[in-house]
């Protein structure tokens, strides 16, 4: 597998939440978490990031243990460090505490260095209502798509 083509997204995030700044973060690993990730082996469905000590973590990430390692191993469900700047650190610091926002992993990718970045959205919980109206225009686009394709 190509190193560049590592994707893997939280499908769920999109339709559980309401998505309102979107950040791009380095994670800080340690070799056997990397090479998992280059082999595709990390899941961020379940995953959150929170603050602790004014750094930013990511809690509930799973990444399997590497199979070519030893008892150097890591730990699967470990918390990792968040890299940004000082800066968006505060600003989102600010936002989560001050309005009840949480922020989200939406993508965990490789970036063309090399190097592990993960996608992360300042957003808002949906309500149930809004949840339904998703699912009323996704219905909708797909029932409209069908027809346009009939009539082609």
């Amino acid at each position: 597998m190509n190193p560049n083509k590592i994707n893997i997204l939280n499908r769920k995030a999109k339709f559980e939440y309401e998505f309102l700044d979107k950040y791009t973060a380095g994670i800080k690993l340690v070799g056997t978490e990397i090479k998992a990730i280059r082999e595709g082996k990390a899941s961020i469905a379940e995953s959150f990031c929170e603050f602790n000590n004014n750094e930013l973590f990511v809690i509930n990430m799973h990444i399997e243990e590497y199979s070519h390692a030893t008892y150097f191993n890591h730990n699967p469900k470990s918390e990792r460090k968040l890299l940004l700047n000082k800066k968006e650190l505060k600003k989102l610091e600010k936002e989560v505490k001050n309005s009840g926002l949480t922020i989200i992993p939406t993508k965990l990718f490789i970036n063309d260095r090399g190097l592990a970045k993960l996608n992360i959205v300042l957003a808002r919980g949906k309500k149930m209502y809004d949840k339904r109206e998703t699912i009323k225009d996704r219905d909708n686009k797909r029932n409209l798509d069908r027809i346009k394709k009939d009539f082609r």
